[in-house]
């Protein structure tokens, strides 16, 4: 059933508010908030052609209402509470689509925001849309600020005119995450073209035996840290999207392109790390799993689960590419194994840390205290792989179909680097994020150069 197939909501007597505790993840988010370093996320949507502001503010409010757990904030109370939560409203509290004045600017100007901006938790819902129309030149690889777009091919960077519109969403990653929010918006896009946004049917696997197990890398030992490149005196994130054809990959290969993504992202940093001076130590690299499924009956929420995926130093020294099958297909086994492990979002330990025993307060000064004691087992990175987007993003004839969408994820220390991709229209596009504390924006340049060189050698054959 598609969202325009979906009945109406019946008018009636005005239901008492609905209250839903802070789900495990969330509450840790809760406890971790830095206003140095808000929790957002960025998803970036390019369209050919141009929307109407009161069609596009009509269909965005119809699309909240048709998936109602969007549209929650946070109740307050008292410090000896035993859990936070979430009031359901039944309409928004403030109006969620803005049209900034366009202008040269405007393109950077709502990345920034998007970056240093979180939408408020005490205001239904928590997430913000903006709409940047004819933002003008897209710049390229001489952009100074943090935030440039850098399209690229096999000849190097391609600056282009983006003449269409933009949709901004910014997401508060305590209450959401991006392929919810993603959700909500093909819901939007529907409404207002009139044209079916139903997800594409989710590619077809090979059924395979569990894998067997494999020596990795111990979990106990400290994992490598990005080497410091230039920080930068202002905090926040500084952030960098580029376009990049997608990887090749043989006809009935034993690995993905998530395996390619993933064996990319950990040359690279070895590689980075080798140029600083860093001492040889084993990666691990977080990476979501998604199992909601995409239709309208998605879970509203955070709803993914992190695994850590290990890699030995020996396995990322100077890499021969004779030898780069034998490496994604050996990442393509630890990668399979982890995704068919049932586990907690976030580990049976975050699960026992939220249980409401205590005062939340307690808990929260608990988990801070925590986080900094783990901080030097975090892992190395984050890789959030979303894929290729599942919905057309199809907003009808005069504003177009989505030909770009990219997605940031949150980049605070310790990590202090995420890696998010997704694919549209035959391309990848991909987004680095970092903490100013750790990089900038030059050194994000040259971690994009190092990537697509190692997402290049990621195409050699047996």
């Amino acid at each position: 059933m598609t969202a325009l197939q979906q009945p109406a909501r019946a008018d009636g007597p005005i239901r008492p508010a609905v209250r839903v505790p802070f789900p495990v993840v969330d509450e840790v988010a809760r406890h971790c908030l830095q206003e140095e370093e808000p929790e957002t996320v960025h998803i970036e949507v390019h369209l050919p052609g141009r929307l109407d502001a009161g069609r596009l503010r009509t269909a965005f409010a119809e699309a909240l209402r048709r998936h109602p757990r969007i549209l929650m904030r946070e109740v307050s109370g008292r410090w000896y509470r035993r859990r936070y939560e979430w009031e359901l409203t039944a309409e928004p509290d403030v109006e969620v689509v803005s049209f900034p004045a366009p202008g040269r600017d405007a393109l950077r100007d709502a990345r920034t925001r998007a970056l240093t901006q979180a939408p408020p938790l005490s205001l239904s819902p928590p997430i913000r849309l903006e709409v940047v129309e004819g933002p003008g030149p897209v710049e390229g690889s001489e952009a100074t600020d943090a935030v440039g777009v850098q399209p690229r091919g096999a000849d190097g960077p391609q600056p282009r005119t983006a003449q269409g519109t933009v949709l901004f969403l910014t997401i508060n990653h305590t209450a959401l995450d991006g392929p919810a929010c993603l959700r909500v918006l093909a819901t939007a896009a529907e409404l207002y073209g009139g044209r079916d946004n139903s997800p594409a049917a989710p590619p077809t696997r090979t059924t395979q035996a569990p894998p067997h197990s494999e020596e990795t890398p111990s979990n106990w030992a400290p994992p490598a840290r990005v080497a410091p490149g230039t920080p930068e005196p202002s905090p926040g994130n500084g952030m960098l999207v580029t376009e990049l054809p997608l990887p090749h990959r043989p006809k009935g290969s034993p690995y993905t392109v998530n395996d390619q993504l993933m064996v990319t992202t950990a040359l690279t940093i070895a590689h980075w790390n080798r140029e600083h001076g860093a001492r040889p130590r084993p990666l691990r690299i977080t990476m979501p799993v998604d199992d909601r499924p995409r239709d309208a009956t998605m879970p509203i929420g955070n709803g993914t689960r992190l695994v850590e995926v290990p890699f030995a130093p020996e396995e990322l020294a100077a890499i021969d590419p004779a030898h780069m099958p034998t490496l994604l297909h050996r990442t393509a086994t630890r990668t399979r194994a982890l995704k068919s492990l049932p586990r907690p979002q976030l580990g049976h330990g975050a699960a026992l840390l939220t249980a409401p025993i205590t005062p939340v307060s307690w808990r929260a000064a608990l988990t801070r205290g925590l986080r900094r004691a783990a901080a030097p087992w975090t892992s190395t990175t984050l890789l959030s792989n979303i894929g290729r987007i599942p919905y057309p993003l199809d907003f009808g004839e005069e504003a177009g179909r989505a030909h770009a969408v990219w997605f940031s994820a949150p980049a605070r220390m310790p990590r202090g680097l995420t890696v998010t991709t997704a694919s549209t229209a035959g391309r990848l596009h991909l987004a680095l994020r970092w903490s100013r504390a750790l990089l900038s924006h030059g050194d994000g340049a040259h971690l994009r150069d190092l990537f697509e060189h190692y997402l290049h050698t990621t195409e050699a054959t047996p």
